[in-house]
């Protein structure tokens, strides 16, 4: 009699965790769509951003602020250039497979080959003209719900690295997606061992044309070259 009794209070669980999967599945989908448009579109994209490094071990966080760049170069290449303001002046780029830091304070270019890491565009490109349904290739992605990230009510998606090597330098990512535009407006990068970099961006300005500028590095006559 308690079986009989509890089977239908059972079977309405069932159903209701059905339904609800399925809301997840279609939410997740209209935001892969607007992401799919944005990256069929893309062709620049600059924003203002602050990010936050927490290292677990010394439980401190640094704090960086500035503007980044999007633009891109080729049909399956994408640079980016970031002018780090704060706390100290840096400038970052990506671009050919090789990602350049200048630190004007010690007037040094340090040069990373990334030619043959086929992963690194694709972590930079995440919710910045990268394809939605181009993510399930690396990622398995859950959608999370929606949150306010400052006044925007974005799309929460959680990715989890399918390959091991991935899950090794991030065991989960979490974008905040603008579902009208397809673009992130916060992205969290969380490290196995307790480490994280929160990143939020504002002022975003897509399709303006960069000038060429902005993806060079100004150094001086006396600029130091390391390749490690």
């Amino acid at each position: 009699m308690n079986v009989k009794r509890q089977l239908p209070i059972l079977c309405s669980l069932i159903v209701a965790v059905a339904i609800a999967c399925s809301a997840q599945d279609a939410n997740l989908e209209k935001v892969l769509d607007s992401m799919d448009r944005m990256s069929q579109s893309f062709r620049s994209v600059q924003a203002d951003f602050v990010w936050d490094q927490f290292t677990k071990v010394v439980n401190e966080t640094d704090k960086q602020s500035g503007a980044i760049y999007f633009r891109r170069a080729g049909k399956d290449e994408i640079e980016m250039a970031a002018d780090v303001k704060a706390p100290a002046p840096k400038y970052v780029l990506f671009n050919k497979g090789t990602v350049k830091l200048y630190e004007p304070s010690i007037d040094r270019v340090t040069e990373y080959n990334v030619n043959k890491n086929a992963d690194f565009q694709s972590f930079l490109v995440l919710g910045f003209g990268g394809s939605g349904h181009g993510m399930l290739k690396n990622f398995d992605v859950k959608y999370g719900g929606a949150e306010n990230v400052m006044g925007v009510n974005a799309a929460k998606l959680i990715l989890t690295p399918k390959q091991q090597k991935v899950q090794n330098m991030f065991s989960q990512i979490i974008l905040w997606i603008d579902p009208a535009r397809g673009i992130s407006v916060q992205q969290q990068f969380l490290s196995p061992d307790g480490d994280y970099r929160l990143a939020k961006y504002n002022n975003i300005v897509p399709d303006k044309n960069i000038p060429d500028s902005v993806f060079k590095i100004k150094t001086t006559g006396k600029t130091q070259v390391v390749k490690p």
